[in-house]
């Protein structure tokens, strides 16, 4: 404990007390307004630098945008010109269009903001560290939480007034106790949303704190996010949490022999055990699809609605904004709890195409980057982690929670021999 990490500068100290002030933003109902004007205060502040810069900046305070972030930045900025035309394409008002590039620069300009953020000098362990600070919090009130149901409190305190701000709902200012499912079993959602989302930045504080260098600290990280996990009861965060761990090890160790002859042996087993394998993973699929039936029965809709309405009425540019689904699937917007069944529904297949170009090459540039550098094996499995909850959550909507994350992966971009502090 021993091993004090304090900012640096003026991004270390907007990183470190936006996420180690947490709770405190919580219980304002601030997260989604701080999450989401970070990531623009980030972006300015990486403009600002790099129009001022000259000829005489030392090079190691030279801002160098990576060609990668200029993909990502090219495909939000396709995000919101789908959003444009969908709108015009089916008549919707101007303060519709407003309204919604608002919403657009608060989630899916995020996705680009945030790993802009890797060009600054934010150091890696200090985000590690701030995570293991969030769980450490969680631990100590966990007593509370479990206490909460068990006394009949109130599901939610209270609404914040800054829900005047406008976001997607007022689930997004609520301080919470704890909430009652479909089945009517308890789970906690804390400082996100709804359950599945604090399961969503359980597996991101999870792998960021393995990075952790201090052992005591790196055990809270550990422990608390392992917590989050459980108490979320998302199916989706337990398979993450084993699966990234696993595929992260395996792809940032390509390079090895070792690792080779292992997936060599691994997969002549697999090809000779195949048929039993293949049980195993139709009975473990339909265990998952029980253990919460009803909730999979509206994703399934959900999907098969937005699938239908995609390719029947707006292939190209979508139909511009979200729609509320009928009652067989609760009046859930359509498209939603699925990432990619959302773009096809909202941006059409530009959309798909902006978010999927992005990835595949980021996957790419960090594979090859995590054979030598820590920090983009970090950067890797939140990718890994973005890419499994593509099927089960909207990234856009809840990227001012996982933000530290994508700073990560953008400072994977940067990996090199020459930026030894921040590895």
């Amino acid at each position: 404990m021993n091993d004090p990490i304090k900012p640096e500068n003026f991004p270390e100290r907007l990183v470190w007390y936006s996420m180690v002030y947490i709770y405190g933003f919580y219980l304002l109902g601030a997260i989604y307004i701080v999450g989401s004007v970070l990531g623009v205060i980030l972006g300015l502040y990486v403009g600002l630098k790099w129009w001022l810069q000259t000829e005489a900046t030392p090079e190691a305070e030279k801002i160098k945008i990576h060609w990668l972030i200029w993909v990502w930045i090219i495909g939000m900025a396709m995000m919101q010109m789908a959003l444009i035309i969908g709108h015009l394409d089916f008549d919707l008002p101007t303060s519709t269009i407003i309204k919604s590039s608002i919403g657009w620069l608060k989630g899916w300009a995020a996705l680009a903001l945030y790993p802009l953020a890797g060009c600054l000098p934010i150091r890696p362990r200090l985000i590690y560290r701030a995570v293991c600070v969030i769980c450490l919090q969680t631990l100590l009130i966990s007593p509370l939480l479990i206490i909460a149901p068990l006394l009949h409190f109130p599901e939610i305190l209270y609404v914040s007034p800054l829900k005047a701000v406008g976001g997607p709902g007022t689930t997004f200012f609520d301080v919470s106790f704890y909430e009652v499912d479909f089945d009517g079993s308890i789970r906690q959602r804390l400082f996100t949303p709804w359950g599945p989302a604090l399961g969503f930045v359980a597996n991101i504080y999870f792998v960021l704190a393995l990075k952790e260098k201090n052992k005591k600290w790196r055990w809270f990280g550990i422990i608390g996010s392992l917590y989050l996990a459980q108490i979320c009861k998302s199916r989706l965060a337990i398979v993450s949490l084993i699966l990234t761990p696993i595929f992260t090890f395996c792809l940032a160790r390509l390079s090895r022999p070792f690792t080779l002859m292992v997936l060599g042996i691994g997969s002549t087993i697999t090809g000779i055990m195949a048929p039993w394998l293949f049980n195993l993973l139709d009975t473990v699929m339909r265990k998952f699809t029980e253990a919460r039936s009803e909730s999979s029965r509206v994703r399934t809709t959900l999907k098969q609605i937005a699938g239908y309405r995609w390719e029947t009425e707006a292939p190209i540019w979508g139909h511009g904004i979200v729609e509320s689904g009928p009652h067989v699937v609760e009046y859930m917007p359509i498209g939603s709890h699925h990432t990619w069944y959302g773009l096809l529904f909202v941006k059409g297949i530009v959309g798909f195409y902006a978010l999927a170009i992005p990835m595949v090459l980021s996957l790419f540039l960090l594979l090859i980057k995590a054979q030598r550098y820590a920090v983009a094996e970090a950067g890797l499995a939140v990718l890994f982690i973005l890419f499994l909850y593509t099927f089960g959550e909207n990234l856009e909507i809840l990227a001012y929670l996982y933000w530290p994350g994508l700073i990560i992966m953008g400072l994977g971009f940067y990996a090199s021999g020459d930026r030894p502090d921040y590895q």
